[in-house]
């Protein structure tokens, strides 16, 4: 496609300001019937897709580019940390909280506490992310980690680890969405099966230790004619370890609620969960993270993952989560895609 083909922009960045989608079409040459901007962090990937699949079908735009990214500086990713918004600015950051790692340390502490679990579940999933990762020219963290490499790394914020921490870092992706009939040829096109979201405060306010995924999800596989089985990839919001393993329980891969096989299962059966190393080996590039997970799943199914390539990869499951305020995010949701 050129870019006189494109009508619609989605975007999605905290260190775009002061510059806005608006700003962003303009440098670009675009000429638009569609723009919006979304600020929703780890759930904003999602969101703009939901948002940009409804003005296809109803016949607002015919190709719209959904493009996430940021700068993180150290001194851009410290004003992120402290201005995130108005609670963080007037209340936590005042405290001397130095970001999320706190907040998600206790978090961590319940969730083990409650399933019964030793540092070696959250170890499970940033050990297994990170073999997806050396097959990743793109990850930040590419060398191979043991178990024992992830429990011998520096405590954070007990119980976290280094490993457990995203690392900063800058970048940006993008996607198409069009009508199938306007995929050019030699591409592969990849429909929308289902995909929802809920902004729920009930589970803000709550213990932490269930996301608005499990309200949406079984309807969702249900809608899209599919179920957690059936997925070929798997990508969650992956900020921490911790968050990785409650998502996956909401999305229905902890049937018995034995949050523990899930661990398992990530460690010795090469189960393709974060097949780009997740942002745990990847980076988290800020807003641009909210969309690692739909690009790579999205990569996967077109076939295009080198050495990483899921075989015969027909399903993806994608979810998004955040938008953390007093300590945790309120605002999930999930996709689920399908190879044509």
């Amino acid at each position: 496609m050129t870019l006189a083909e494109i009508d619609g922009l989605g975007v999605a960045s905290f260190t775009l300001r002061p510059d806005h989608a608006v700003d962003l079409s303009l440098r670009s040459g675009l000429a638009l019937r569609w723009i919006m901007e979304d600020t929703n962090g780890g759930a904003s990937g999602i969101n703009m897709l939901q948002h940009a699949v409804r003005a296809i079908e109803a016949g607002d735009a015919q190709a719209i580019v959904l493009v996430a990214g940021d700068r993180m500086t150290a001194s851009d990713f410290r004003t992120v940390v402290d201005e995130y918004n108005v609670i963080t600015r007037d209340y936590v950051t005042p405290l001397g909280m130095g970001g999320p790692n706190a907040m998600f340390a206790m978090l961590t502490q319940r969730h083990m506490r409650h399933h019964g679990l030793d540092e070696t579940a959250y170890g499970s999933v940033a050990v297994a992310q990170r073999r997806w990762a050396g097959m990743n020219p793109g990850a930040v963290y590419r060398s191979e980690m043991t178990m024992d490499d992830y429990l011998m790394s520096p405590l954070i914020a007990s119980p976290l680890r280094r490993f457990d921490c995203v690392p900063p870092v800058t970048g940006a992706d993008a996607l198409v969405i069009t009508r199938q009939d306007r995929v050019p040829a030699g591409r592969t096109a990849i429909r929308v099966g289902a995909i929802g979201g809920s902004v729920n405060w009930d589970r803000h306010e709550g213990d932490g230790l269930r996301t608005g995924l499990a309200d949406i999800a079984p309807e969702l596989w249900r809608r899209a004619g599919s179920d957690p089985a059936e997925a070929d990839v798997i990508s969650v919001y992956d900020d921490y370890p911790v968050m990785t393993l409650i998502q996956l329980a909401d999305m229905g891969y902890a049937p018995t609620g034995h949050v523990r096989q899930i661990a398992d299962r990530l460690l010795h059966d090469h189960w393709p969960v974060n097949t780009s190393g997740g942002q745990l080996s990847a980076g988290q590039a800020g807003s641009a993270a909210g969309m690692h997970g739909l690009v790579e799943a999205v990569i996967q199914l077109s076939g295009e993952a080198g050495d990483r390539q899921v075989p015969d990869a027909r399903i993806a499951a994608v979810s998004g989560y955040g938008m953390v305020t007093y300590r945790y995010g309120s605002c999930a949701n999930l996709a689920i895609l399908e190879r044509i």
